[in-house]
């Protein structure tokens, strides 16, 4: 089969697309035609070396988000078919024509294949955090970072537990997030203010993806408690917040479907920035570094 890999660490010229043997799903697990692979921050982060205790023996295939169409069934597997449409995390890298599952979700048919390769990451990073700040009815919620995807799904899941949500972002994406149901504020000097003059009783609860001015989120809640940043560990040990980070958790996928569903039927919504070929990985993860794509980035092996 086609796949990227790379053979050490480096810049995105160290990815190729070469022929590699197919995997084949093994107890517990399903193997997938890729149909679409997200991109994802961590994937160059882990390409660079930046994170070696996250990067498999090389040759490494990267990638971890992935929609395709099962075509092996492992041994152990219920509830699942060959022929049958999923969405989940891949544990042999997406950036390839066919990677093993183990952690997957039900794709509805109607669902636009690049949307559901931008589910799974945004899904449960904001699924886990909102759980963790015990957000719900009522509450008025800081979203730093609110128009990248999954800032902005965490605004949406945000608003349907009823919290009012304040998003922070530059000013070209504030109608954006007035059309998810944020109150938008910019970045920069001046935050604090901002924030207040929308929200001059406080906010409940904070939900960090930018790791920027962490202490002025500390202050605009006037405490640490119910605050967690999924970007800078590095700051939660020296602030006293919440850190979390994606992996090692209970799986997900059982619950990744009810989420395809919502937004397959509108309820749930994902800006797809580019798409790009396979061959292409390189420019895509170049584009992710720099951080300014509109939405999110997809490959289609």
């Amino acid at each position: 089969m086609k796949a990227i890999t790379y053979t050490e660490f480096g810049g995105p010229e160290v990815l190729r697309l070469e022929d590699v043997e197919a995997p084949h799903a093994g107890p517990g697990q399903v193997r997938l035609k890729v149909v679409a692979a997200g991109v994802n921050p961590i994937d160059y982060k882990i390409r660079n070396g930046w994170m070696p205790h996250m990067s498999a023996p090389f040759p490494v295939v990267p990638g971890i988000e992935v929609a395709g169409v099962v075509d092996e069934v492992g041994d152990g597997v219920t509830g699942v078919a060959v022929g049958d449409e999923v969405l989940g995390w891949a544990t042999t890298g997406s950036y390839a024509e066919h990677a093993l599952a183990a952690d997957f979700g039900p794709k509805p048919a109607d669902l636009d294949w690049d949307v559901a390769a931008a589910l799974p990451v945004a899904v449960e990073t904001s699924v886990r955090v909102l759980d963790a700040l015990g957000v719900g009815e009522g509450d008025t919620l800081l979203l730093h970072g609110a128009a990248g995807v999954v800032g902005a799904v965490g605004v949406q899941l945000a608003v349907a537990r009823g919290a009012t949500v304040i998003g922070t972002a530059s000013p070209g994406n504030h109608d954006y997030l007035r059309s998810l149901g944020a109150a938008p504020v910019a970045y920069g000097d001046g935050l604090a203010d901002r924030v207040r003059a929308i929200a001059p009783q406080g906010v409940d609860a904070v939900y960090d993806a930018a790791g920027q001015d962490v202490d002025v989120l500390i202050g605009l809640r006037g405490s640490t408690d119910r605050i967690v940043t999924i970007v800078s560990a590095q700051a939660a040990s020296e602030l006293g917040i919440t850190f979390s980070g994606g992996g090692g958790g209970a799986p997900f996928g059982s619950r990744l479907g009810e989420y395809a569903r919502l937004a397959a039927d509108g309820g749930l919504t994902v800006r797809v920035a580019q798409t790009f070929p396979l061959a292409d990985a390189a420019k895509a993860q170049e584009v992710s570094a720099d951080g300014h794509a509109a939405g999110k980035l997809v490959l289609r092996p």
